[in-house]
C-alpha cells in the first residue's frame, strides 16, 4: 500500500508519515521499484497504535520508548500519564485562579492588569522581604487589591512579618475578606486554619467575622481556638469563656485571656459565668499549683464582690503557695476597691 492510500484510510497526511518514517516510529517495511515507500498490514497497524497513543498525550519520543522497549510495560505508561495529566491541570488551575484574581480586581485598563499581575508575582517570591515591600507598595500606592488574592497570601505565608502586613492589607481592602478566608477555617491543614482565623480575628467588626470565630471555637487545633477566643473576648461574645478559662488552666497565652476575660466581666450579665468558671477550676481536683495560682491571677482580673470573696477564701486554702499569693492579691484587691470608693 503507497503512502497516499495509506493517507486516506488511516487520516494521517502524507507528511506525518514521512515524519514518523524520518524518526523511525513507523518506516514502511517495503519499496517499490520506483523507490516509492510501501507499507504493509503491519506497518498500518502500528501508525494506528502511534496515533492512539498521541491522543492520550504522549510526545513522538515517549511513543517510541513505548514502542520499542520491551521493558515499558502499559502500567508505567499509564501512571505517568496520569502525573502528566495531573501536572498540567495543576497549571491550568493555578492559570485560572490568577485570571479570576485579575478579573476580581475589576481592571479598567492595562495598568490594572499589570499592577495586579505584578503584586502576584512578587507576593510569590521567595524573599520575604520582597513580598512585605510589595504589599506596602500596594498600600502606599492606594490602588485596589483584590481580596481574594491577600487571602490566598495571607493563607500560604509563614513569616510572621509579611503576614502581619498581609492581614493588615486584607483588614483594609474593603473587600468580603471574611468570605474569601470562611472556607479556609475548615481546610484539613491545621496551619492553614490558624492563619485564616487570626486574620478574621484582626477584622472583628467585617460582616460575619463573629459567626466564623464562634465556629472555630470547637476547632480540634487548641491553637486555632484561642485566636477565636481572644477575638471573641475582647468584642464580649460570653461564648468564648470557657475557651478562655482553657488557656488560663493549660498555661496558653494565659496573661492575653485573662485579660480578655476583664473585658467580658465587665458587662453585668457575663461577670459572675466568668468569676464561676474560674473559681469551679480552682475547685478541680486535677489543678496543681501553678495552675490555681494561673487562675487566681485571673480573678484579680475582675472587679465585683463575688471575685472578692473567692480570693478571701483562697487566703486560707490548704496549699500554703496558693494561701500565700491569694492572700496577697486579696490585699490589692480590697485597697483597690477602698481607693475606689
Amino acid at each position: 500500500m503507497l503512502i497516499g492510500e495509506v493517507a486516506r484510510r488511516s487520516g494521517v497526511s502524507t507528511r506525518m508519515l514521512r515524519h514518523y518514517d524520518a524518526l523511525g516510529l513507523v518506516r514502511p517495511t517495503g519499496r517499490t521499484t520506483g523507490g516509492y515507500r510501501e507499507y504493509s498490514a503491519a506497518d498500518v497497524r502500528r501508525i494506528f497504535h502511534v496515533e492512539s497513543l498521541r491522543s492520550l498525550g504522549l510526545s513522538l519520543k515517549q511513543i517510541g520508548r513505548a514502542l520499542e522497549e520491551p521493558d515499558f510495560t502499559p502500567a508505567a505508561l499509564v501512571g505517568d500519564l496520569i502525573r502528566w495529566t495531573e501536572d498540567r491541570l495543576a497549571r491550568e488551575e493555578e492559570l485560572l485562579a490568577r485570571l479570576r484574581t485579575i478579573d476580581a480586581s475589576a481592571p479598567t485598563g492595562w495598568q490594572g492588569v499589570l499592577r495586579t499581575v505584578e503584586l502576584m508575582r512578587d507576593l510569590g517570591s521567595a524573599g520575604a522581604a520582597r513580598r512585605q515591600q510589595a504589599v506596602l507598595r500596594q498600600e502606599q500606592e492606594g490602588a485596589p487589591v483584590p481580596a481574594e488574592l491577600l487571602a490566598s497570601a495571607v493563607l500560604a505565608e509563614s513569616d510572621p512579618h509579611v503576614a502581619g502586613a498581609l492581614r493588615w492589607a486584607l483588614a483594609r481592602s474593603g473587600g468580603d475578606a471574611v468570605a474569601a478566608l470562611d472556607a479556609a477555617t475548615h481546610a484539613e491543614d491545621a496551619g492553614v486554619r490558624r492563619r485564616a482565623v487570626l486574620a478574621i480575628a484582626a477584622m472583628p467588626g467585617a460582616p460575619g467575622a463573629i459567626a466564623v470565630l464562634a465556629a472555630a471555637l470547637a476547632d480540634p487545633d487548641a491553637t486555632v481556638r484561642g485566636h477565636a477566643a481572644l477575638a471573641l473576648g475582647r468584642q464580649g461574645v460570653a461564648a468564648a469563656v470557657p475557651v478562655l478559662v482553657g488557656m488560663v488552666v493549660e498555661g496558653r497565652h494565659d496573661v492575653e485571656a485573662a485579660e480578655a476575660l476583664r473585658a467580658l466581666a465587665e458587662d453585668p450579665g457575663c461577670a459572675d459565668r466568668v468569676t464561676s468558671a474560674l473559681t469551679d477550676q480552682l475547685a478541680a481536683p486535677t489543678a496543681d499549683s501553678a495552675t490555681r495560682i494561673r487562675l487566681i491571677q485571673a480573678l484579680v482580673e475582675l472587679a465585683g464582690a463575688t471575685a472578692r470573696e473567692a480570693l478571701r477564701r483562697l487566703a486560707h486554702d490548704d496549699d500554703s503557695t496558693v494561701a500565700l499569693v491569694a492572700s496577697a492579691l486579696a490585699q490589692v484587691v480590697e485597697d483597690q476597691a477602698t481607693e475606689e470608693t
